[in-house]
């Protein structure tokens, strides 16, 4: 198997030994270099993932002798199990192709090799960015000690982690405003998960200005409409007739979410108001 095919082919494509495959090579540390990388990238694909690659990754993130860009690879791609675990919360365990107990260790894991100062910074800073995606107390200080570092690369992380991570609506503000084109991204991301009503003029004109990078158009079209659902249509809708399919795409669907979340809430709204009537 050309595991390199695997990166360009959709997952439901895959092999049906690929799991297998896959294991064998994470597991085997004398095994192609090359397919080892890919292996470990591969491997994060929740359609995949189970207890023993997730134990075989995190395995290899805790390891001194695997090379540190293998290591911070596997912490990363171990983050998309993680945010689906706290999620769903282990409800109904066919949800999640981990066990809760694993889902434990990895979260044991990853703190105690955060806090590790011999584990290699680029290690260090994946695991924060994957680890926040299941929030535990432990990622607020990390998170502040990262944003007031002073490094860009570690302030990068830190607005990323900012994200998944509540309390830190001041830094994502201050973060709009930072000239590195990262951070500005990041923060923008932040922003409109949390639907940050103060950075809805700032998301204005990254949309109407045709200087705007496309990523950061794009990341800029999805805040927008989470930060102001009712004024969704109006501000995207000249980007959704745009002749470049990316960004029409992207303001389409922001809108139609907005307006969906939209209806939803005055839907909510009003069965309060009835109930408050009937009350009284």
């Amino acid at each position: 198997m050309d595991l390199k095919i695997l990166l360009d082919t959709p997952p439901w494509d895959w092999p049906r030994d690929t799991r297998e495959r896959l294991l064998e090579i994470l597991r085997h540390n004398r095994a192609n270099k090359s397919d080892r990388m890919v292996a470990t990238e591969l491997a994060g694909d929740l359609t995949v993932m189970n207890d023993d690659l997730a134990l075989a990754l995190i395995a290899i993130v805790g390891s001194p002798d695997e090379p540190p860009k293998m290591r911070a690879q596997a912490a990363i791609s171990l983050g998309p199990v993680l945010e689906l675990a706290d999620t769903e919360e282990f409800e109904d365990p066919d949800d999640v192709p981990i066990t809760e107990s694993t889902f434990r260790h990895i979260q044991d894991s990853f703190q105690r090799l955060y806090l590790d100062n011999h584990v290699p910074e680029e290690v260090r800073k994946r695991i924060l960015e994957a680890s926040v995606r299941a929030p535990a107390s432990w990622h607020q200080d990390a998170i502040r000690a990262a944003y007031s570092s002073g490094d860009q690369a570690w302030i990068v992380t830190a607005v990323f982690s900012m994200r998944f991570v509540r309390g830190f609506d001041d830094q994502i503000l201050e973060s709009l405003k930072n000239a590195d084109p990262e951070i500005h991204y990041e923060a923008v991301m932040a922003a409109g998960n949390w639907e940050l009503d103060a950075a809805w003029s700032h998301m204005v004109e990254l949309v109407e200005d045709a200087a705007t990078p496309k990523p950061l158009l794009l990341a800029a079209i999805e805040a927008a409409g989470s930060i102001r659902r009712g004024e969704a249509r109006e501000t995207l809708q000249d980007l959704a007739d745009s002749d470049d399919e990316d960004i029409a795409e992207a303001a389409g669907e922001a809108i139609a979410m907005a307006e969906a979340l939209q209806d939803e809430d005055d839907e909510e709204d009003e069965d309060e108001e009835d109930q408050a009537d009937w009350i009284n």
